[in-house]
């Protein structure tokens, strides 16, 4: 074989490796895929229906039935720090009669390793409340003409409170979520008023259901610090009684649906929980006591959802 010849085959051959080097080229240095970051800002928004609304181990809707819904609109500002703002609607049946309870509230969350911190204030709304009077010959009225009038109620309820949660998540299964609110004027009563307590909740590995499905064992329990009564002036002030509540319960979930049963109580006597709640009920009765703090079972099933999740 010729020199010529030699180096004829030579570029023969480089001139067909030459596509496939580049091909591989092409495939080895091509850019890799990069995933969208989600978006920072996001809502929450759900609801539910329950067979009591249970507020701190006393009922806001005499036992009855409630409905709730919420909206929460959160934003990012930092990967590991959201900012939130919100507004709950429930449906109460309390003895000044509002429209319901309404809740503003907004604050913080920052988020350290498995510690999720939750800081911020919230405004406890009662839209067009009435105020009970006691008229002159014993009757329970909001409208009184036989006098003399004396309060039963004050004249509207709302309140705000400051508050701290943490939530530790250990391990998959555990989570303790401990927390603390503050009233300056708790129910515009004119008593400071503390409440303090903890969550424990254990979830069921994903791998015991079917797709889509889980369920979770929780319990609850706190104590609530209650000031003195003086809204309606020193000859009608007394001290409310604190009290201790706590709750169990199980629950299951499927996809954006809850189901939850709860057994709760507190150590609240019935004549105690007639001070504290100025249940009507007691009045008319002549009991002077009241059943919204006693042992009771609550069923609920609720609906949570995102925006950038669930909607699209």
């Amino acid at each position: 074989m010729t020199i010529k010849t030699t180096i004829a085959a030579s570029l023969t051959a480089l001139a067909l490796m030459a596509p496939s080097a580049f091909a591989a080229d092409i495939v080895t240095k091509a850019p890799k895929k990069v995933e969208a970051a989600p978006p920072p800002c996001d809502v929450a928004f759900g609801g539910g229906l329950q067979s009591d609304y249970n507020f701190r181990g006393v009922s806001q809707s005499d036992k009855g039935p409630s409905v709730y819904a919420y909206v929460e609109p959160r934003c990012k500002v930092h990967p590991s720090v959201e900012l939130y703002a919100g507004l709950w609607g429930w449906s109460t049946k309390l003895p000044t009669r509002p429209t319901g309870e309404f809740d503003v509230y907004g604050g913080i969350r920052p988020t350290i390793d498995k510690f999720a911190f939750d800081f911020g204030g919230i405004y406890y709304w009662y839209p067009r409340e009435n105020q009970l009077f006691v008229d002159g010959v014993g009757t329970l009225t909001t409208n009184p003409i036989i006098p003399p009038f004396t309060p039963f109620t004050v004249r509207d309820t709302d309140f705000w409170e400051v508050y701290g949660k943490v939530t530790w998540t250990p391990t998959d299964w555990l989570s303790l979520n401990p927390y603390v609110y503050y009233s300056p004027d708790y129910l515009r009563s004119g008593a400071r008023a503390t409440y303090a307590g903890g969550i424990v909740k254990f979830t069921a590995p994903s791998a015991w259901f079917p797709s889509d499905w889980g369920a979770y064992l929780s319990g609850e329990a706190a104590h609530y610090w209650i000031g003195t009564f003086n809204a309606l002036g020193a000859a009608l002030s007394f001290d409310i009684p604190d009290y201790t509540t706590w709750n169990v319960g199980v629950g299951a979930t499927y996809k954006v649906f809850t189901f939850d049963v709860r057994y709760y109580d507190t150590d609240l006597s019935p004549a105690n929980c007639y001070a504290l709640t100025s249940d009507p009920s007691g009045f008319t009765s002549g009991s002077n006591t009241s059943k919204w703090c006693g042992a009771t079972v609550i069923g609920k099933v609720a609906f949570d959802l995102t925006l950038n999740t669930n909607t699209k």
